[in-house]
């Protein structure tokens, strides 16, 4: 089966993990757990287990979680191939369940990172080689390394089990698809126009691969102006696109770097001053502005993609109807122009979460169910579910290195080095198979491809 880039060897420490009990918890005990099943079980009886299909065990282990699929991986030679068996990996992708998690980095924020580096040399780049993925069904962290991506660039963005990352250089801007499961690397030709932070915008489909890159055109060498989106395109019908398919911003657009939203065919991103949502149709190659709700009133706006719709999470900070301060979510509708206010954080929640984020702002990123609010410069995440309409904290990350003595001593405060330090999240699929790398990776493209 053509197009699974299965040539690299993963390793059976693919994933470090960490249990946490209850997330909803006042109190959160962080424990190492290892199952162990009794041999004498009747469960175990080999007789039951030799006697069943291999194609049936195959589809057992295709609705495996990633971690327990690597784990599984170990039993024996027969499964520790499947990951390079098209015939189950073409199985894996009709039927494995999906996986609605996220991930996180301990990351800078992207410009004090970048003024950093110029004068260090780069000594503290290589924080970004590790990840930290969160399942939140079971309240599970895992740590998920990237020492193959070279120094130099930063994650942001993220689809279909890929992450992308862009080069923290001023000036025309490298890209690299990569997923952390098969340790494969992939790096994308450089833009044509010189930028400095742009936003970045990433939809990986079973046959298809597009990256937007808009905004912050260097039209000097001290000067930079919203001017341009430039697009990347390739698809198995043969059709590609390398930046060639241009398209300018709306007038006076301000936008804030960082990350796009993908919601049917369309890339969102907010735009400031006043608050305003831009909206870029990928197939027409056109922008468009909507506007936002009691947008005079908002404080760290954030879109995010949940069930398939566009949702918008803000504080509002005052009203003309005196009505309490509050985090408030709103969906557009599917008419692309209106919203309609679809959930509001209890006020005894957001008095507590007012006081932990002191004005610090926040980042929101929203998958399947679930919506995760990250206090800038912490490590303090606030998980929504939509599904049980139930708002909790998430237990720290343990692989996470915390400062002693700072108040309550629990948290993290991003006082390690300046620059405000915290964890910088994503949603993200775990995939063990991501087929669309192939269309690069087999095409005679002008492409760069690392695999360890």
């Amino acid at each position: 089966m053509e197009g699974f880039n299965t040539s690299a060897a993963i390793p059976m420490s693919t994933f470090s993990t960490t249990t946490t009990s209850s997330c909803s918890s006042g109190t959160n005990i962080t424990t190492n757990t290892t199952t162990t099943l009794n041999p004498t079980s009747p469960w175990m009886d080999s007789r039951i287990w030799s006697k069943l299909p291999q194609r049936l065990i195959d589809r057992v282990l295709a609705f495996l979680p990633p971690p327990a699929f690597f784990r599984a991986r170990s039993v024996c030679k027969r499964w520790y191939s499947l990951l390079f068996s098209d015939s189950f990996l073409e199985m894996y992708l009709h039927i494995s369940p999906r996986c609605y998690w996220f991930l996180f980095f301990k990351h800078k924020s992207l410009k004090s990172y970048i003024y950093k580096s110029g004068n260090s040399g780069g000594g503290d780049d290589r924080d970004n080689c590790e990840g930290y993925l969160f399942d939140p069904n079971e309240c599970t962290w895992y740590r998920l390394p990237f020492e193959l991506v070279p120094s130099g660039f930063s994650p942001a963005s993220s689809s279909g089990g890929l992450i992308c990352w862009v080069s923290d250089n001023a000036g025309a801007k490298s890209l690299i698809l990569c997923n952390p499961l098969l340790k494969t690397v992939t790096q994308l030709p450089p833009t044509l126009r010189p930028r400095l932070f742009p936003s970045i915008g990433l939809t990986v489909g079973a046959s298809s691969i597009d990256v937007v890159v808009a905004g912050d055109d260097l039209i000097s060498q001290f000067a930079v102006k919203n001017l341009t989106t430039e697009s990347f395109h390739v698809d198995g019908g043969g059709f590609f696109s390398i930046w060639g398919t241009t398209c300018p911003l709306p007038r006076l657009c301000s936008l804030e770097s960082g990350r796009m939203v993908f919601v049917n065919g369309r890339l969102y991103c907010m735009n400031y001053s006043p608050f305003s949502v831009l909206a870029y149709d990928i197939a027409a190659n056109e922008w468009s502005k909507i506007q936002a709700p009691m947008r005079r009133f908002l404080r760290s706006p954030s879109l995010v993609e949940c069930r398939g719709r566009l949702v918008l999470v803000a504080a509002v900070e005052k009203s003309k109807l005196n009505v309490p301060r509050s985090m408030r979510l709103w969906g557009l509708q599917g008419c692309g122009t209106t919203w309609v206010e679809v959930e509001r954080m209890p006020q005894q929640l957001y008095a507590q979460f007012s006081e932990a984020e002191a004005g610090k702002g926040f980042d929101c990123v929203g998958h399947g169910d679930f919506i995760t609010i990250t206090i800038q410069g912490t490590d303090m995440v606030l998980l929504y579910d939509f599904y049980r309409k139930a708002w909790q904290w998430i237990p720290p990350c343990p692989f996470i290195r915390r400062s002693v003595g700072g108040e309550g001593g629990s948290r993290s405060t991003g006082s390690d080095g300046g620059g405000g330090g915290g964890l910088h999240g994503f949603a993200y699929e775990p995939r063990i198979v991501t087929p669309a790398i192939g269309l690069i990776d087999q095409s005679s493209l002008p492409f760069q491809s690392f695999n360890g």
